[in-house]
């Protein structure tokens, strides 16, 4: 008879998140894994498949929970102006409670030129953001606040292209001055 998870699945797999997060993928071993989630490798193997399956697992926690996170900023902001502001400060003050960049930017950096379902896995999960923030940008100038004369889907790729920066930035720098006054200038391009 076999026995029971003695791990919650979920915090595991965040740990192993974070360690990826922290250090990489290719400087990330099983050891290292099976320390820091807390587990035995014969538990890790059997629940998560091996590194790369965890990775890509990994990948897919961050992009629901990242993807919740933005769609609620946006959901609390009463109109598009502030919802994209929001997002900005999102962006920018994340830095604080994980100093080690954006996970997806890490891992598109990383391994998306020679790992095709790590690139596939980003490509969706940017292209899902882009859709979301050209929404936001159509919602802006349906409303007047945002100009009409350029495209809200191009716009929103735009926008993305720049919390991409932000966020690669932010590792660089905590210069939050200087990111903050991009997202102000950012924001003051789509005003009318």
């Amino acid at each position: 008879m076999g026995r029971n998870k003695e791990f919650e699945e979920e915090t595991v797999l965040r740990k192993a998140m974070e360690l990826f997060w922290k250090q990489g993928y290719e400087k990330t071993s099983m050891s290292d894994l099976v320390e820091y989630m807390g587990i035995h490798r014969k538990s890790l193997y059997d629940t998560f498949g091996d590194k790369h399956t965890l990775y890509l697992k990994t990948i897919d926690y961050y992009t629901v929970s990242i993807s919740e996170r933005l769609k609620t900023v946006i959901l609390q902001a009463d109109t598009a102006s502030k919802g994209i502001k929001d997002i900005f400060a999102f962006m920018i003050n994340g830095t604080n409670e994980r100093p080690w960049g954006c996970f997806l930017v890490n891992a598109a950096t990383e391994l998306a030129l020679w790992d095709k379902e790590v690139e596939e896995k980003i490509e969706a999960v940017f292209t899902q953001t882009e859709k979301l923030m050209g929404e936001q940008v159509r919602k802006g100038q349906e409303s007047g606040e945002f100009k009409r004369d350029l495209n809200a889907e191009v716009l929103g790729e735009i926008l993305h292209c720049t919390l991409l920066g932000i966020r690669v930035y932010a590792r660089t720098s905590m210069n939050k001055e200087k990111l903050n006054r991009l997202a102000d200038n950012f924001l003051q391009l789509l005003k009318i």
